[in-house]
């Protein structure tokens, strides 16, 4: 179902929207190197996840009280709209969506719903080392927080495949749509189709 009308570009993403994103996506993938890679003392592995933690807060404050692109309510939609927009998705044609498409803006969903558990996984993660545990791990029973490091390091290998289905899906928009969905995160600005 290809939507036809005028394509006019916007202004679309606001400043403090797109640096989220690229400071999001910064701290998530050092937070990841630093929880596989080491070392093994976590602390700067933790400093990336408080920052992830206060970057979560203001997209959730921020989709609410942002501009309109950036609220939730202008992107969330049901699972009707997804079916729908999957079935036009594979044509090669930019789909000049004004904002998130359904299927993107699931995917931000679950994205950011994915990254606060790991990051409440983390607070409260006892791996019985004596160094690396949660500041609130005392906080929950000793039970919860064993198995939080499990949650956590499942969380980890969930981050890294969101992460790459992201890219994926940036990449099949860039070469198979031809639709470019960087630049406006750097710029703010993108083609849309009128209704």
């Amino acid at each position: 179902m290809s939507r036809r009308g005028p394509i006019r570009e916007v202004r679309l993403w606001d400043p403090l929207l797109r640096g989220f994103h690229w400071l999001l996506a910064f701290f998530v993938i050092a937070a990841w190197c630093l929880g596989q890679f080491g070392p093994a003392k976590m602390t700067l592995h933790f400093w990336c996840g408080y920052v992830v933690a206060g970057l979560l807060i203001f997209r959730l404050v921020w989709g609410f009280v942002g501009p309109p692109p950036a609220r939730f309510a202008h992107f969330v939609r049901g699972p009707g709209a997804v079916a729908r927009y999957m079935r036009s998705m594979f044509l090669p044609e930019p789909s000049h969506w004004p904002g998130h498409n359904p299927l993107g803006a699931l995917s931000v969903i679950v994205m950011l719903a994915v990254l606060a558990a790991q990051v409440t996984t983390g607070l409260i993660s006892d791996p019985d080392d004596y160094i690396n545990v949660g500041p609130l791990a005392s906080y929950v029973s000793s039970a919860t927080r064993s198995k939080a490091v499990g949650w956590h390091n499942l969380g980890a290998s969930i981050i890294l495949i969101l992460v790459l289905l992201h890219v994926a899906a940036v990449l099949f928009y860039r070469f198979w749509k031809r639709e470019d969905l960087v630049s406006p995160m750097i710029n703010g600005r993108k083609a849309i189709r009128e209704e």
